[in-house]
């Protein structure tokens, strides 16, 4: 199999799930839990989860600072759910040692869509994916409070922003990685394989 490398940060979370979307879509995935896992992926799914526990996990596995310098050299990142809180600039109603990585300029509320008996479901209509709709699976799911202009929302719901990309990021407020359907998984990877051809 050739291709980009597309590592899953496997800390805590949906880590299973993507693995399994990147698969099915061709792709080569691994885990990464070390500094030098994650030096060898062209890109980086940042899974569904607990954004406060994979926040310290972070610290814990020595990754806050690798993972910093290799957003910063232009890594992308596919952030689902908590994922998309760790990548943001600003995380409200947050912990006060919360890492946020600054790399999406987006400012975000932790659970704002609700506690975990308010999960729900719906469908999304998200026009770069094509005419079929795509069922987001929503868990204590952020709220994105503000986007920077340069940040092309992909879908909304409720007036808010719920999948967006930037540079090479994908992120969304919703778990594409419970579903069957990885339109989003593609997506991010023509991403990455195009900033491997232009690197």
């Amino acid at each position: 199999m050739t291709g980009p490398v597309i590592g899953v940060l496997a800390l805590q979370g949906d880590v299973r799930e993507h693995l399994a979307a990147f698969e099915r879509c061709g792709a080569r995935a691994t885990a990464v839990r070390l500094a030098a896992e994650l030096d060898a992926v062209d890109g980086l799914a940042i899974p569904g989860g607990e954004s406060t526990t994979m926040s310290r996990l972070l610290g814990v596995f020595g990754l806050q600072e690798p993972l910093r310098r290799r957003l910063d050299q232009g890594l992308p990142c596919l952030a689902t759910c908590a994922g998309m809180i760790l990548l943001s600039r600003e995380v409200r109603d947050g912990r006060a040692d919360q890492v946020a990585l600054g790399a999406l300029p987006i400012t975000v509320r932790r659970n704002g869509y609700g506690r975990q008996n308010e999960s729900f479901e719906a469908d999304l209509a998200i026009p770069r994916l094509g005419p079929e709709p795509f069922r987001g699976v929503f868990i204590r799911a952020p709220v994105v409070e503000a986007a920077a202009p340069e940040v092309d929302v992909l879908a909304l719901h409720d007036g808010h922003p719920v999948a967006v990309a930037y540079g090479g990021h994908v992120a969304t407020a919703f778990h594409p990685e419970m579903t069957r359907d990885d339109r989003l998984h593609r997506l991010f990877l023509e991403r990455v394989a195009g900033r491997v051809r232009a690197a």
